[in-house]
């Protein structure tokens, strides 16, 4: 039974759900689980995004992850709730740093302190504020995808007067909320520190500075001007004040009636804290789980300011969407690099969940990736040839344009275009600026050894004897028989005869001397689509450059 190919009601769906173990159907049986305590019309989901520096793919894997668990959720309610998914974005926050990849540096050191909201543009004129600006940019890439979200900006909520009843309630329960924060605090902070920080009237700078007095009545809180040592007595109300950032995290949370948010492995104690200030507000902190970080190609964290790891556009440049979602779906809660190398295979990975999936039951689709990463429609696969195989052909081919690319597919499979397969063509895009950026650069070819020599010369003239149109399967067989001989003998592994198998070195050769890489396609389909005499035409360079 098949869920693309059968008519499903909502509520045999939800049957299914119910038994599933994926993460986005366990991470929604939490949020029923808390509306069989408090039932509600509407369930909210948040995503937060700190504007400071350009949006990177980790602020696209929590949209992502929390898109997922949204549709598990209303696949479990059979959609008979309303759902929201608020992308906020902190933008009132302080600027403490310069980010390392902008430009005018110099200009946005004089801002630093203001919100973010309140900064020049540093790349041009276009926006009204640097926040302005990185919202713009993670709105046009979440719409890119067809994210379904409102987008809200702290600011806005601050001075429009959407959060007054919530700021004047943390006025008013100040004291429990300072019983929180100060045992989380050092020492020197702990004896200054104070949830509110006044927006200065004089330079419009976020202070942090010592609250000497506050007047619940009033809704006020007063200091003493840095600068001028004056005492200063300013609203918590109308965009006079912002939060530091956990009690504003969980005063978000009451105001909104947050139901779900998750957030990195980095902010386990943050989320607790902020959870306790919620419900010391009167509120429920909403469920969710701690991801994992991503880690650059050193094994870093990966940072909006340092610019290190995978941006969204680079991605982009070289992989599908898709792709991308996959990445963000699998293990959310383990560590995972998130480096180039990592590209080919998620490309590949999903093509293989997508081509498994119609013959798949209704149980394993349910667990299988593309049907959270479509909200359960996944589109018909129709992918004839993989990534691996099109960056091999680029490299054995040399080939700088597309339409060289296609004429090796198109002999393969006869009636695959670029207008049939529009996907696969912009495959052939991805490969050919994954090449020329990264394998190019790296290809290294190694010499053969005498026994290697050897076994090449004997696929060589295996290759040159074989019928013309001989097909992946048939070349693979003869690759593998080519190889089955010392050194490359396998003997825990044994051929259908009950001989030795062929070991991973024989391939790993093949790619080393004849294509200058590490890794590579199925050798077999290789040859199928690059031609049996182009590869015996790569076989004699390869053994006359090591002559």
């Amino acid at each position: 039974m098949s869920v693309i190919d059968h008519a499903f009601s909502p509520s045999d769906l939800r049957a299914l759900a119910e038994q599933s173990n994926a993460w986005p159907f366990e991470q929604a049986k939490t949020i029923v689980a808390r509306l069989k305590k408090n039932p509600k019309d509407e369930v909210l989901f948040e995503t937060g995004y700190g504007p400071s520096g350009l949006p990177h793919i980790g602020t696209f894997g929590e949209v992502a992850r929390t898109t997922m668990v949204r549709h598990a959720f209303r696949v479990l309610t059979e959609d008979k709730i309303k759902t929201r998914l608020l992308a906020f974005s902190d933008d009132m926050d302080g600027l403490r740093k310069v980010p390392d990849n902008v430009p005018n540096k110099e200009m946005l050191a004089s801002h630093l302190g203001k919100p973010l909201s309140r900064i020049p543009d540093p790349f041009s004129n276009e926006y009204p504020s640097f926040g302005a600006h990185n919202n713009a940019r993670l709105r046009a890439f979440l719409d890119t995808f067809g994210f379904d979200y409102e987008f809200a900006s702290s600011t806005d909520y601050y001075t429009s007067g959407r959060f007054d009843a919530a700021l004047l309630r943390m006025l008013e329960r100040l004291d429990a909320v300072m019983k929180i924060m100060l045992p989380s605090l050092r020492e020197e902070r702990a004896a200054t520190y104070s949830p509110f920080l006044p927006i200065c009237p004089r330079t419009g700078m976020v202070l942090y500075v010592p609250i000497i007095e506050h007047d619940v009545k009033a809704g006020t809180v007063s200091y003493d001007d840095p600068a001028t040592k004056e005492r200063v007595t300013v609203p918590v109300t109308g965009g006079h004040c912002k939060l530091q950032w956990k009690p504003d995290w969980a005063m978000r949370w009451f105001a909104l009636g947050v139901d779900y948010e998750m957030a990195g492995k980095d902010l386990i104690d943050s989320v607790k804290l902020s959870g306790k200030i919620c419900s010391a507000l009167g509120g429920t902190p909403p469920e969710g789980f701690n991801y994992e970080l991503f880690l650059d190609e050193k094994g870093q964290k990966i940072s909006k300011s340092k610019g290190n790891g995978l941006t969204i556009d680079e991605w982009l440049r070289y992989a599908s969407p898709e792709s991308l979602s996959l990445f963000m779906y699998r293990e959310p809660k383990a560590a995972k690099r998130l480096y180039f190398d990592v590209i080919p295979r998620n490309v590949d990975d999903y093509q293989q969940f997508l081509d498994g999936f119609t013959r798949q039951d209704a149980k394993q689709q349910l667990a299988n990736p593309v049907w959270h990463i479509h909200s359960g429609k996944p589109p018909k696969a129709d992918m004839p040839v993989t990534f691996q195989l099109l960056l091999t052909l680029v490299s054995s081919s040399n080939a700088e344009n597309a339409e060289t690319l296609w004429g090796f597919i198109g002999r393969y499979r006869p009636g695959v275009t670029p207008q049939t397969h529009p996907k696969l063509d912009a495959m052939v895009g991805y490969a050919i600026n994954y090449y020329r950026d990264f394998v190019a650069p790296t290809k290294k070819f190694r010499e053969p050894t005498d026994s290697e020599r050897a076994a090449l010369q004997d696929l060589r003239d295996a290759l040159s004897n074989m019928p013309a149109g001989s097909s992946a399967e048939d070349i693979q067989n003869v690759v593998y028989e080519i190889g089955r001989r010392e050194p490359f003998l396998d003997p825990v592994k044994k051929g259908k005869d009950g001989r030795p198998g062929v070991s991973l070195d024989w391939f790993n050769m093949l790619y080393q001397v004849l294509l200058g890489q590490e890794k590579g396609p199925r050798f077999g389909s290789f040859v199928a689509v690059y031609g049996a005499g182009n590869a015996v035409a790569m076989i004699d360079g390869a053994l006359a450059r090591s002559a």
